[in-house]
């Protein structure tokens, strides 16, 4: 059993940078891919960023050229640097781990989530 806890979420104003982190309780060298995904209020959930054990990378549209998604395998933690945030990644980020998929881009693929931490962009 895997545990994610995320950190690094707060409000901070358009055109800033925030680094989210996930501390995985066991070693990632175990898991394979891993990911973040984000929820704002009244809509679904959907995937930011993707990163496979071998470093491969997905992002969302929305995030590319802004977000970047990293691991570090020696220190059991996910990261996603965010820049040139806009009001509209306002939401809940969370960090999910897949144990049997090498590359995951649709959440009944992760088995393991965090609890979240809160992202507020205010413009």
């Amino acid at each position: 059993q895997v545990q994610l806890v995320e950190s690094g979420g707060g409000l901070v104003q358009a055109g800033g940078s925030l680094r989210l982190s996930c501390a995985a309780s066991a070693s990632i060298f175990s898991i394979n891919a891993m990911g973040w995904y984000r929820q704002a209020p009244g809509k679904e959930r959907e995937l930011v960023a993707a990163i496979s054990s071998g470093g491969r990378t997905y992002y969302a549209d929305s995030v590319k050229g802004r977000f970047t998604i990293s691991r570090d395998n020696a220190k059991n933690t996910l990261y996603l640097q965010m820049r040139s945030l806009k009001p509209e990644d306002t939401a809940m980020y969370y960090c999910a781990a897949s144990s049997d998929y090498d590359v995951a881009l649709a959440s009944n693929e992760y088995d393991y989530w965090g609890q979240g931490t809160q992202v507020t962009v205010s413009s």
